[in-house]
């Protein structure tokens, strides 16, 4: 009898700790489907609709040069840089009549991060004013490096060479990337040709388009005029040649459909 009872304790401790051991884990599948619930249906909630997208941008890359005084015999390049400069178009994607939800109250660009690096020249990004778009003035004193604010005005006029949004979203956000330095002191010994300061300066001065090639990506942070926050990453692989086309040739004019879509985070 001793013997059977010490079997039939054992018995019933394992059956006790299987038992012990399927609650547990049945109890750590409800605290993890109720943390996932807890922290998923707010953001499924707040983002049950599109209100703002970016479903446009236009690219223009190009290159330019800064140079020293030359000879009849020689020219010198003190600066090659290749520049692309971009226009994103922000969209009301909830609605077309403008309400306190999908228009701007401010707009940041933060984050700018390289996914691949040129391997020639210093390569940055900044805010380029809309009338200087697809020019090649460098826009030095507007620099994005850490966060940069936008000015959003309700004014049926604005200066739009400054960093400043129309709250309606009637403006693209225009940026511009820019590669300086791809090649510096470069002599051209070659003075017969005429020298045309576009993408054709790449192939004078033997840059391979592998060796400038950029992938880039920054985040876009939209407070509307209900103070819902939003934020979007936006990648842009900079063009340097598309459908059969090369900056080599001149310069590169694009338009891209995209779907950017803003999600609510606050």
């Amino acid at each position: 009898m001793d013997k059977k009872k010490k079997i039939l304790t054992i018995i019933v401790f394992i059956l006790f700790i299987i038992v012990f051991i399927l609650a547990y884990l049945l109890f750590q599948k409800y605290v993890i489907k109720s943390n996932f619930e807890k922290d998923i249906l707010p953001f499924a909630n707040k983002n049950d609709k599109t209100v703002f997208a970016v479903n446009k941008i236009v690219l223009f890359s190009n290159c330019d040069a800064k140079n020293k005084l030359g000879s009849t015999t020689n020219f010198t390049i003190e600066n090659l840089y290749q520049f692309t400069d971009m226009a994103l178009f922000i969209n009301s994607a909830s609605s077309e009549e403008k309400t306190m939800e999908n228009t701007f109250k401010e707009v940041s660009i933060g984050n700018v991060s390289y996914s691949l690096i040129p391997e020639l020249g210093q390569p940055k990004l900044y805010f380029k004013g809309l009338n200087q778009f697809a020019k090649s003035d460098l826009p030095l004193e507007h620099e994005i490096t850490d966060f940069f604010d936008f000015t959003v005005t309700a004014e049926d006029q604005a200066n739009l060479d400054a960093p400043i949004l129309y709250n309606n979203l009637a403006n693209p956000i225009t940026l511009s990337y820019n590669n300086q330095n791809i090649k510096t002191d470069y002599t051209l010994t070659d003075t017969s040709t005429p020298i045309t300061y576009d993408g054709s300066l790449l192939k004078r001065c033997n840059v391979e388009l592998n060796s400038i090639a950029c992938k880039l990506s920054f985040d876009i942070y939209i407070t509307n005029n209900l103070d819902e926050k939003f934020k979007t990453t936006i990648f842009i692989d900079i063009p340097l040649q598309a459908e059969g086309k090369s900056i080599l040739d001149g310069n590169l004019n694009l338009t891209q459909n995209t779907n950017f879509i803003f999600y609510r985070y606050q």
